[in-house]
């Protein structure tokens, strides 16, 4: 997977300052617990570099970004400690120009349109928007987009488990950057469950699962119309005809139930392509003849392999 869409599809970087190195394995060990396979290290530290090159020998897999990137050593000593990806908090022409030169993936930060095209002119397409809230949150990157439809946000300060589902609804949001479930307390004091408790509700946050529909089948198209209209009977629900089932209020009846013994049950989330890598990371898969894509080629609509007690499941974009 390409790393810009790995990123998209972690959608939350916890943006971490690590003091002692001794933390940095069990903070990312938390993460990770957590359901968070992602971690951006900042280079606030003397240790950072170090730090780094801890959490990538204990845990190969995670994504790591070095943050607060300032110069052209601290780029290269972040790629030589095992870094993914490189995020400033501003935009020096010198530090982007040096890891374009060297192949480095690299996120700057930006603040206004000057900072945009300064972005631009050196053929990026991700940029980090700081602070972002200081700046005019989702409002201000809502205006930037216009002229500059082409880029993409990584909006970072100010983000919290109130306000991060507003910047991730926003489609040229690809991720954000927080603090919010790894603050300097927790991890000096150790507290290294309440890290992981943190994320596991900023996932669930930003995954934002709810329940659509519940499918049942019928055998034929008259067996399901029948039983739309005893459950609009029964419960006042208006019927609306579909190619495939009829819809009583949030009941799907299906007219040749194809998908669970019993029936199916439809969840929605806000971005099906992120619910479907957070949920094969837990180690469930999706059949590959069920996925539904907008014309961007983003999913849409997946069925889960397997089922439930006679139910399928499938996701879809709420």
């Amino acid at each position: 997977m390409d790393l810009f869409k790995r990123v998209e599809y972690t959608g939350l970087l916890p943006v971490i300052k690590i003091a002692h190195v001794e933390h940095a394995v069990p903070l990312a060990g938390a993460l990770r617990d957590g359901g968070l396979n992602a971690a951006e290290i900042t280079f606030r530290t003397s240790c950072a570099e170090e730090a780094i090159r801890a959490v990538r020998k204990a845990y190969p897999d995670m994504l790591i970004a070095a943050g607060t990137v300032l110069t052209p050593a601290m780029a290269d000593a972040a790629m030589n400690a095992g870094a993914d990806l490189i995020v400033a908090p501003g935009f020096s022409a010198a530090m982007v120009g040096h890891c374009l030169e060297k192949g480095y993936p690299v996120v700057p930060g930006v603040s206004c349109p000057s900072d945009m095209e300064a972005a631009m002119a050196m053929g990026l397409k991700y940029v980090k928007f700081f602070p972002a809230e200081a700046a005019g949150g989702v409002p201000m990157i809502k205006a930037m987009s216009g002229p500059y439809g082409g880029m993409k946000f990584m909006p970072t300060g100010g983000i919290n488990a109130d306000n991060l589902l507003s910047y991730l609804s926003f489609p040229k949001v690809f991720a954000c950057g927080g603090s919010f479930m790894v603050n300097d307390k927790l991890i000096e004091t150790g507290n290294f469950a309440e890290i992981t408790r943190l994320t596991r509700e900023a996932i669930g946050v930003m995954l934002s699962f709810k329940l659509a529909h519940i499918g049942i089948n019928g055998k034929s198209a008259e067996e399901a119309d029948a039983c739309a209209k005893q459950l609009s009977l029964l419960f006042g629900f208006g019927i609306r005809e579909l190619p495939v089932s009829y819809f009583a209020g949030p009941i799907e009846v299906m007219k040749n139930g194809v998908r669970g013994a019993h029936g199916h049950v439809a969840i929605s989330t806000p971005n099906v392509g992120r619910a479907m890598y957070y949920m094969e990371q837990r180690g469930f898969r999706f059949d590959p003849e069920s996925i539904q894509r907008d014309a961007s080629g983003e999913p849409t609509f997946a069925y889960v392999e397997g089922e439930f007690l006679g139910f399928a499941f499938h996701l879809v974009k709420a």
